[in-house]
């Protein structure tokens, strides 16, 4: 019987370990959704409910837990981006392009002003926030195959107009709602990538 409840104990242990750990990255990214952009660590433990120590008894330091966050959410944040009506004309593809863009940026926004905020620190956030920055360029191309008759500037202008720099400041800096952002969006695409 001794036998039994001992050899439970460290698999006990290791869900309870797991438990923790999920629970400071599911608190660092409620933080962060709810605009709190560079979470301490203190703040992270008390709202996961461990002790200050326990959080760097599972994680090494903070961009450690960037990291895991990052591999936690990387299947929402592709679900969102990736997904999307890509069918009909040019015009409507370029419509449907930016309202499933529109759809993540409101989503994830803060997700990456806390990146923008933090990259010059942590080196893996740099690298990530690369990696999607090439993976939106590829995504907008696969949405837009006539981007590829533009010319370099003008390709770098429609990239630039599907930001999330641009839609957070036309959303945050200039108040626009988000119909309305998505308009200008639309209206400025059309201009270079139609009109071409």
């Amino acid at each position: 019987m001794t036998t039994l409840l001992t050899s439970g104990a460290p698999d006990g242990r290791r869900q309870r370990s797991e438990r923790s750990k999920q629970a400071i990255i599911e608190a660092m990214l409620a933080m962060i959704a709810e605009g709190i952009l560079i979470p301490t660590a203190q703040q992270i433990s008390e709202r996961a409910g461990v002790g200050i120590r326990s959080v760097f008894r599972h994680f090494e330091d903070m961009e450690s837990i960037f990291v895991l966050a990052d591999e936690t959410c990387r299947e929402r944040y592709e679900d969102i981006f990736l997904g999307g009506d890509r069918e009909g004309t040019l015009e409507q593809r370029i419509l449907h392009a930016v309202e499933q863009r529109a759809k993540g940026y409101e989503l994830y926004g803060n997700v990456i002003l806390s990146t923008l905020a933090q990259r010059w620190r942590f080196s893996t956030l740099s690298k990530n926030y690369g990696r999607y920055q090439r993976g939106l360029r590829k995504n907008l191309q696969d949405w837009l195959p006539e981007l590829e008759s533009l010319d370099a500037s003008c390709l770098e202008a429609v990239h630039g107009i599907a930001s999330f720099e641009f839609w957070n400041r036309l959303r945050d800096h200039q108040g626009l709602s988000k119909k309305a952002a998505i308009g200008i969006v639309v209206q400025m695409l059309n201009a270079v990538v139609v009109a071409k």
